[in-house]
């Protein structure tokens, strides 16, 4: 079961002059190992005169590399997909033996390969306070790896308030925990701080967050949004042996799920951005501070929903089912058609009980002339004039 949603995103850049628009990186196209069913991508570039080259990173992100041919007053990057939402476990996979309780070291080679997301962040004594307090409480030796990334996980959204942050930047971990609060890239760049710090491989997520109104209310815990959303999000991944890379949300305390499709992962938040590039005048005569207006519009819309036990119509459905058997019963009454309900009696014969046709076998002489009787003895005194009907059953 699946809904089938399509999201547009709108990025643009306005300046009040025209400028020379130095070459751009672009990096909103899903990731190769998205767990998210995207049957259709496509990206639109505005000024339509320039250069679009398709790379891949060092981290093997999808990335597009603009070159533009002549100033321009407006610079648009318009995104448009299409994502299969369906249910996707989390926990679907195996992790080696020996990485299966904490703690555990990367096999060698692994770990080399890995070196870039083990590599410390940078940190202050906030975060080693933190990570100290986790080892005392969650992070124990002994316990499943999994159950110990849940926990630290959860702790997140715990100890800080989310806040939406409109200022570019990611702020330092220590920086966050002083604050007690921070934006989604703020929480998923700490929890990456965090998770080095115990020994796990982890990297720095920049990605789409589709979520869809829930069918029907949560019975205990936060019901979701009122309406279908959508957003640019920042999260966290961790490396398991033998299950790879494993998607935790910090600023929910959830593990990632199919509303989150990754667009960069990386070592870094730098490298992650969204959009990055420059600009400058584009000739002698322009005087001043150049004036830039930024703005971005996310939507999503439902394309096409299968049906579900939470919801197997759709409103306009019900509404239609609904004023056709309001039609019927209006019609069953003009043309004075009467419904009743039968019933099927089960009998014994008082004679000879104990013969086949009373127990195993499905008919004899004398059930038949007995059945027969009884059929028209109902009729004369319920149903006179009713049609009877001899047949086989159980």
């Amino acid at each position: 079961m699946s809904i089938r949603v399509a999201l547009t995103h709108a990025t643009r850049y306005r300046y009040d002059r025209a400028v020379s628009l130095a070459p751009h990186v672009v990096r909103l196209r899903p990731a190769p190992h998205c767990r998210t069913s995207i049957p259709s991508y496509s990206l639109r570039i505005k000024p339509e005169e320039h250069f679009l080259n398709w790379q891949q990173d060092p981290f093997g992100n999808h990335q597009a590399r603009l070159a533009f041919l002549r100033p321009a007053r407006e610079l648009t990057v318009e995104v448009d997909l299409i994502a299969e939402m369906s249910t996707i476990n989390p926990f679907d996979f195996f992790v080696d033996s020996y990485a299966e309780t904490y703690p555990f070291a990367y096999e060698a080679t692994l770990a080399g390969e890995l070196a870039p997301y083990r590599e410390a962040v940078a940190h202050g004594d906030r975060v080693a306070a933190l990570v100290d307090d986790l080892r005392a409480s969650a992070v124990r030796p002994g316990r499943r790896s999994i159950d110990v990334l849940v926990d630290v996980n959860r702790e997140m959204p715990r100890r800080l308030r989310y806040d939406i942050r409109m200022e570019p930047g990611v702020f330092d971990p220590d920086e966050t925990l002083s604050r007690g609060h921070g934006s989604c890239r703020d929480f998923a760049w700490l929890e990456v701080a965090v998770l080095r710090r115990l020994g796990y491989a982890a990297r720095f997520v920049s990605g789409y967050s589709i979520q869809l109104k829930p069918d029907i209310a949560a019975l205990d815990g936060p019901s979701g949004v009122s309406e279908d959303a959508a957003d640019l999000h920042a999260w966290t991944e961790v490396y398991l042996p033998g299950a790879g890379w494993v998607g935790l949300d910090p600023t929910s305390g959830l593990p990632a799920g199919e509303g989150h499709i990754p667009l960069a992962c990386t070592a870094m938040p730098a490298t992650a951005a969204p959009i990055s590039g420059s600009y400058s005048s584009a000739g002698t005569a322009s005087a001043g501070r150049i004036g830039e207006e930024f703005t971005f519009e996310m939507r999503v819309r439902r394309l096409d929903e299968t049906p579900r036990v939470t919801q197997p119509y759709r409103e306009d459905q019900w509404a239609a089912i609904q004023a056709l058997g309001r039609q019927v019963d209006r019609d069953l009454e003009r043309l004075d058609v009467r419904l009743t309900m039968g019933g099927e009696p089960t009998f014994v014969s008082i004679d000879d009980r104990d013969a086949p046709e009373w127990n195993i076998a499905a008919l004899g002489a004398g059930k038949r002339a007995a059945a027969d009787r009884l059929l028209r003895r109902l009729r004369a005194r319920f149903a006179p004039g009713g049609v009877l009907h001899h047949g086989q059953g159980k």
